[in-house]
């Protein structure tokens, strides 16, 4: 079966790494506390102006003899306006933010029985798709488009298998069809194809290095052993564009927190902080206390 035409273009990268047997703080060595996947995505025409966008802000951040944007290598100012010009652009962002201590030595008996190697990854992949796919589906619906379809491009990285993840890709789709998960997110089949899964090297695409800033600015925000204080400045450069659900909330939908409820989440003060900005009220409920 080949590809469907698709409207949308989702590049995706990620901050941390999905490693669960030993996890920082609690381990002294080990794998990150933090996991942060975000995709930003731009409609087909828009895509073709990528490649001048990314040149733009290589010429404004210095780094314009090799037109390729390595956001953790930028001085803090340059971060700054790299985080701003991608927070003026006509793309959506999406992130998923997930504090692994909870998972730490986790296993998901039911998700192993799917062949896989990686399916926390995988799992944080269909969160991201829940919403990502929602607000496609939307938007081509209230701008009664001929195309829907959303592309999805990863960054690669090692360690994933990015054939596994568009097996469960075409998973979710029939999932999200038949029903089997009864609860509020489901991803939107409507816009999926396991035939528009690829995965690229980071400066192979204009979209890959904006994933890269938006990954990176959310990672920063919510890491405070890896790259300082948590920073949460290039994050909120991004809110213009991070994405808004039918209910006009940024909150679990443009930007997802993990674990849920929030209240149960075992994170410091300065790791809150991007997430009540964004409308996460951490405040448990009274029958909790």
């Amino acid at each position: 079966m080949s590809a469907p035409d698709h409207e949308f273009i989702a590049y995706i990268d990620e901050g941390g790494d999905p490693g669960l047997r030993r996890v920082r703080p609690i381990d002294e060595k080990g794998s990150t506390e933090w996991m942060v996947l975000s995709a930003v995505v731009v409609s087909r025409a828009q895509d073709a102006n990528a490649k001048a966008w990314v040149a733009d802000i290589c010429k404004a951040t210095g780094q314009a003899h090799d037109q390729v944007i390595h956001f953790k290598d930028l001085e803090p100012e340059h971060k700054l306006l790299a985080a701003q010009s991608l927070g003026a652009l006509p793309v959506r962002i999406f992130t998923v933010a997930s504090n692994k201590k909870n998972m730490r030595r986790h296993r998901n008996e039911r998700a192993e029985r799917i062949p896989s190697r990686q399916w926390f990854y995988n799992w944080l992949v269909r969160i991201l798709m829940e919403r990502l796919t929602d607000w496609c589906l939307r938007y081509s619906q209230k701008h009664k488009l001929g195309r829907r379809h959303v592309k999805l491009m990863f960054s690669q990285s090692g360690g994933h298998s990015y054939s596994q993840t568009a097996a469960y890709h075409e998973l979710l789709k029939i999932q999200g069809q038949s029903g089997t998960y009864l609860k509020k997110w489901v991803p939107r089949s409507e816009v999926m194809s396991m035939h528009l899964v690829e995965a690229h090297p980071h400066y192979a695409f204009a979209g890959l290095q904006l994933a890269d800033i938006a990954a990176s600015s959310f990672y920063q925000a919510v890491d405070n052993l890896d790259t300082g204080p948590c920073n949460t400045q290039y994050a909120i450069a991004l809110e213009p564009r991070v994405a808004y659900g039918a209910n006009n909330d940024k909150r679990d939908y443009g930007i997802v927190l993990q674990p849920t409820p929030p209240w149960k989440a075992d994170i410091s003060d300065d790791q809150k902080e991007i997430f009540q900005h964004y409308g996460y009220d951490f405040t448990p409920p009274r029958w909790a206390i």
